[in-house]
């Protein structure tokens, strides 16, 4: 039985409620939720959440969620977690104003920064943060880091239980433009990849029925759904995805941040540019050739993206070999602390174009 399950055994038992009755009040199954506590499955974050709303105090919240971040930064010891945590800690917990610049920071630095270096200093901030979600703008801040603390994680269902935490403390600000920009994101993060995409799709959904305004939050959940049917090879709904996309970017896209909480030009060529590939359409070469013209120079990780786009076209138009040597160069170029899950998708879906 690991710790962690463990102890939500025994917040269980102390408030004198039965597996069967946690199930009903989490929407878990039974079976789940007695695996989990036996340490048979690993504990993710909703979990947890689940547990707290279910039983209250009962459930140490942060100290569950604390070992929680500790245990998935391998990359880093705990004790160097606590120490970064506690520093911060020590200068104030910070202000609506802190944080919020804090999650602007992080947006900047995901679009240049390495996953690990990211997630290290992510893990000591979200440490500090949970114990100081006082206020809606603070859950929001908590949701927008989570979500990017997915983006560093290097694996798929780990991003998942990450994402959906997000989507939980979102839910806990009551606002409507963080509740569809967590979802919309989660979902063109694993539609992108190819990766979970009835779970894509399911987040996409839920941004879209939260958000019927043009939003960062509902155009990015259009271009995941446009994304998964393009994987799946419906042409026709991927296209008609992107073109509502398109006119939701005309409304919400922005034009000078590099953020990744914000959808300019480039970028939004470099989704469309993937969809494309995806589907062997010529068109996007017009799109890889507008992702070059418009991106800042210094987004190089994003620049391999399109070279990875081009492999892919090649394999898909029938130069499967040229197409897959074109795209590992791309790839291989790019230094190695600079390389993402995303590109090392996107390599292994050119290696399996089949003839």
């Amino acid at each position: 039985m690991t710790k962690t399950g463990a102890q939500l055994r025994v917040a269980r038992n102390a408030a004198g409620v039965s597996l069967r009755a946690m199930a009903a009040r989490t929407n878990f199954s039974k079976g789940h939720l007695s695996n989990i506590e036996a340490g048979r499955r690993t504990v993710t974050p909703d979990v947890v959440l689940a547990y707290e709303r279910a039983l209250g105090d009962a459930v140490d919240r942060r100290g569950l969620l604390t070992g929680m971040a500790a245990t998935v930064v391998a990359s880093t010891s705990v004790t160097e977690l606590i120490k970064k945590g506690f520093t911060a800690a020590l200068r104030g917990g910070g202000s609506v104003d802190y944080w919020q610049n804090r999650v602007e920071d992080y947006g900047q630095q995901y679009m240049t920064c390495g996953a690990d270096m990211l997630q290290q200093q992510l893990a000591a901030d979200l440490v500090v943060l949970q114990q100081h979600l006082d206020a809606p703008e603070l859950w929001e801040c908590a949701a927008r880091l989570l979500t990017t603390f997915g983006k560093t994680t290097g694996d798929t269902d780990e991003a998942v239980s990450w994402y959906r935490l997000a989507a939980l403390a979102a839910d806990r600000s009551e606002m409507v433009g963080v509740r569809a920009w967590v979802r919309g994101r989660a979902a063109l993060a694993l539609a992108y990849e190819g990766a979970r995409l009835a779970t894509a799709t399911e987040l996409a959904d839920q941004a879209l029925a939260i958000d019927d305004k043009p939003s960062v939050g509902r155009l990015t959940a259009l271009v995941a759904r446009a994304q998964a049917a393009a994987v799946h090879g419906d042409r026709t709904n991927a296209l008609r995805l992107l073109d509502d996309a398109r006119r939701v970017f005309d409304v919400a896209g922005s034009h000078d941040r590099i953020s990744d909480f914000t959808v300019p030009e480039w970028r939004f060529h470099t989704f469309a540019s993937m969809l494309l590939s995806r589907l062997g359409d010529p068109t996007a070469v017009a799109e890889q050739d507008a992702a070059d013209r418009t991106r800042p120079p210094e987004l190089i990780r994003f620049a391999t993206h399109i070279e990875l786009h081009r492999g892919l076209m090649l394999a898909k138009a029938g130069d499967l070999n040229v197409g897959k040597a074109y795209a590992r160069a791309a790839l291989n170029r790019l230094p190695i602390d600079k390389r993402s899950q995303s590109l090392r998708l996107m390599l292994a879906e050119v290696d399996q174009v089949a003839t």
